[in-house]
């Protein structure tokens, strides 16, 4: 297989601007059937809202959709494929899709999506424990042969494991590794990462990317600088890969701007540390920490329906279902943060991402 590099010059540039990317959610019906027409509104609704790409098949889309008995995995790809190209926008916009298994299974669906225009997969390693780091990262060669790779360190209390400094660093030296979604939910393991890009000669060709839910804002705002072959080296993290951001989307573009522009200016004013306290307080309303994440995609489930964006808060599996007293927590962040929610923005496109 030859190296496929779809990414044009502008895409690149923006990626290591720094992208809002929200993980796309699945739509039900009542049967737990897909809902083509809330399907094809979310991605209009991520378009409009700014965001500069979406992330299809990864966890907040289900893995379910996989399954033979369920066949979604081309579909819910196809339909947000179709929707990007419709849209027809005028800034930088990137396909990522969610890329998991096996290698074969991994070449498959890195084959898949190149075909339906992805420009990216985020390959997850999950599910894979018995696999030695060397098997990982021959694996990772191997689907970047295919696609543009994004790294994903998952956190171990959702399917993830604990990597070595080595295999970060081996990892970033991989041609085709363009970006690294950081979401081990701790802090050592992500300056693990971080310092191992950094002391890659690729370093300046990986954008680094949070999935640090906990973490949103200060990951943001953090300059990272290490010694590295003499020299200090500074490296950032520049955007957001998250299934938050799949919910309140507008308002996540208008924050990263604000970052972006008090990055510019060297300054950190003292209110990012308390927004950093709300987004994540919101985060655990949406994400459900309290069981154990149980009720993570339903959580994104039910601010969506609120919007209307979504019928209901329907998975494929039958017993994935908001939390006790999660709904209730919901209630309480839509309240004690108002200004987080982009619930009149909704409002006023709705009618139009339904037609």
């Amino acid at each position: 297989m030859s190296h496929f590099n779809p990414l044009t010059p502008e895409q690149l540039n923006a990626l290591h601007e720094g992208l809002v990317i929200p993980a796309h959610p699945l739509a039900l019906d009542e049967n737990r059937r897909l809902d083509e027409i809330s399907q094809r509104a979310l991605t209009r609704y991520y378009m409009a809202s700014g965001a500069g790409g979406v992330a299809v098949g990864v966890h907040s889309t289900q893995f379910e959709i996989r399954d033979p008995k369920f066949g979604l995995f081309e579909k819910v790809l196809r339909l947000a494929a179709e929707e990007v190209d419709k849209g027809k926008l005028s800034r930088p916009f990137i396909r990522v899709a969610g890329i998991c298994g096996p290698t074969e299974q991994a070449l498959s669906e890195a084959e898949l999506a190149a075909g339906l225009g992805y420009e990216a997969g985020l390959l997850s390693m999950g599910g894979l424990q018995d696999w030695s780091e060397g098997e990982l990262l021959s694996r990772t060669e191997r689907v970047a042969e295919v696609i543009p790779v994004i790294g994903f360190y998952l956190q171990p209390s959702v399917g993830g494991r604990t990597f070595s400094f080595g295999f970060w660093r081996a990892f970033a030296d991989i041609p085709g590794v363009i970006a690294i979604k950081l979401a081990p939910f701790n802090r050592y393991h992500t300056i693990d990462v971080i310092r191992a890009v950094c002391c890659s000669a690729r370093r300046d060709q990986i954008a680094l990317y949070t999935g640090n839910d906990d973490n949103i804002v200060n990951d943001l705002m953090t300059v990272y600088r290490f010694q590295a072959e003499g020299k200090m080296v500074e490296k950032r993290i520049v955007g957001g890969l998250l299934g938050h951001w799949a919910v309140w989307t507008h308002k996540a573009v208008q924050m990263l701007e604000e970052i972006k522009r008090a990055r510019i200016f060297d300054t950190i004013p003292a209110e990012w540390l308390t927004r950093n306290v709300e987004v994540t307080d919101s985060n655990a309303a949406f994400f459900d920490p309290a069981h154990g994440f149980a009720g993570c995609i339903p959580g994104i489930h039910e601010v969506l329906r609120r919007q209307g964006l979504m019928k209901g808060t329907w998975c494929l599996n039958p017993h994935e279902d908001l939390s006790v007293g999660q709904k209730e927590e919901i209630d309480r962040v839509y309240r004690d943060y108002p200004h987080l929610n982009d619930d009149e923005f909704v409002k006023q496109h709705l009618a139009d991402w339904l037609t």
